[in-house]
């Protein structure tokens, strides 16, 4: 299993923007493709959330290098957000909570439990990103049955990959949210049980990969990621973060995607920047030491790629 790990370098708090309009157009005369970059879409049952939020993670982007796609659904306050919410990515080893989904789901329908083998398999995959344990249980299912439950869950936009290069799946930020949504709510596609399996693994993920979305989160909520990165020789670094944060009265989901990094330390980054942002519009009453900080050292696996 192929590691990685990047040095980190302390990062300025953001501004917080103070306009009240969901959509910002950009600044006349800015000549950066980052000033004309869209910003997210932003709808909420809470008054003047949704503008914060549009502004702050635009504010989060801007003069980032990477190309991101994010999503966001909160159930306490009802709200969305979209930004390039069905552009395609290189999954890297963000997939892995779909094929866990999908062992899960395909064990249900042939109404038997997991193996001993398969939980030691699911639990290395997901907690430690195994390669090695993501290759046996993605031989097993077949990319056939990865297909079909990405399709009973609406992921309509998800292309497993082909080969066996499960790194290579297409995904979406939009259908990563789906995913989230079925692994957080009750639905007839996961059993209560086997969701709350998924998201105990997830909120085991080992020191070194919590990093992402859960950067800036409030004290006391419970936090469930998966994280992965892959650098190719098109759109460079691909560095992705998906999270749920639940407990008490918080139920929100986050998915950050990114490419075009130059860095895997920059898509880092760029991820933590828009999640907090994204918490701190969520929890205004978190400040400072309740606020949680991701691993100094980030560490993720590269996924096997065919030669370029």
């Amino acid at each position: 299993m192929t590691r990685h790990r990047i040095p980190r370098r302390p990062r300025a708090a953001l501004s917080v923007a103070l306009a009240a309009a969901v959509l910002v157009p950009p600044v006349a005369g800015a000549g950066s493709a980052a000033a004309a970059a869209p910003r997210p879409v932003c709808t909420s049952d809470k008054a003047g959330l949704a503008g914060k939020l549009s502004r702050d993670i635009a504010a989060a982007l801007r003069d980032k290098s990477a190309t991101a796609a994010v999503s966001l659904r909160d159930h306490t306050t009802g709200t969305v957000c979209t930004l390039r919410g069905d552009q395609k990515f290189d999954s890297a080893s963000v997939v892995k909570v779909t094929v866990l989904a999908t062992l899960l789901w395909d064990a249900r329908k042939e109404h038997r439990r997991l193996t001993d083998r398969e939980t030691g398999l699911a639990t290395k995959m997901i907690t430690e990103s195994d390669n090695e344990s993501t290759t046996a249980l993605w031989k097993q299912l077949g990319r056939g049955k990865v297909s079909a439950f990405v399709r009973a869950a609406g992921m309509n936009r998800t292309v497993p990959g082909k080969d066996g290069y499960w790194g290579l799946t297409r995904i979406t930020a939009d259908d990563q949210e789906k995913l989230l949504e079925r692994v957080t709510h009750h639905n007839r596609l996961l059993s209560d049980a086997s969701r709350a399996y998924i998201l105990k693994l997830m909120g085991e993920v080992i020191a070194e990969q919590r990093w992402g979305t859960p950067a800036g989160a409030p004290q006391g909520v419970r936090i469930q990621l998966k994280n992965g990165w892959l650098e190719r020789s098109t759109h460079g670094w691909r560095v992705h973060s998906v999270g749920a944060f639940t407990g008490g009265s918080h139920d929100y989901t986050i998915t950050v995607l990114t490419q075009d990094n130059a860095t895997m330390e920059s898509g880092v980054a760029t991820i933590e920047a828009v999640s907090r942002a994204v918490h701190r519009d969520l929890n205004p009453g978190a400040r400072g030491s309740m606020l949680y900080l991701p691993t100094e050292s980030p560490q993720e696996t590269l996924p096997a790629v065919p030669g370029e």
